[in-house]
């Protein structure tokens, strides 16, 4: 069973405990936080999350905020971490198919939590597809 960071702050709390719902069956699912909608700080919760990727300890991670571009931005200052904000199922196939990204940011505000999980299983679902792709993932991180 896949081991899956998930994190968001108080605009993405109740597409997190939604999409856990949905979820829970199929993977093991890591919570970071926040726990309520009370307001706070997304970099508290996300940076956790990218280490647990980073580090391997989960495979992949899913993100939630108002716009997705803060926790997608906190995401991908972790060197390990290549994080896409998807808005549809098919940028979050493009994501993981060419550029192997291995967490996803979804724009809570943005769109319903239905067409949210269906992205993210779409996420969860498609592999890399390596060859030609490889080299410009690999160009990815500055050394």
């Amino acid at each position: 069973m896949k081991k899956i960071a998930i994190a968001a702050d108080h605009a993405g709390f109740e597409y997190k405990e939604y999409i856990k719902n949905q979820l829970k069956d199929q993977f093991e699912l890591v919570d970071f936080g926040t726990h309520s909608a009370d307001s706070v700080d997304y970099a508290d919760f996300v940076h956790p999350a990218a280490k647990a990727v980073e580090n391997g300890d989960c495979e992949f991670g899913i993100l939630f905020c108002g716009s997705g571009q803060g926790v997608q931005l906190t995401a991908n200052k972790h060197l390990g971490i290549r994080c896409a904000l998807a808005w549809m199922p098919e940028i979050a196939a493009l994501s993981r198919g060419h550029n192997n990204c291995n967490m996803v940011a979804i724009p809570a505000r943005f769109i319903a939590k239905e067409l949210a999980l269906e992205i993210i299983e779409k996420f969860l679902t498609t592999d890399f597809e390596g060859g030609r792709h490889q080299n410009r993932v690999d160009k990815i991180t500055c050394k």
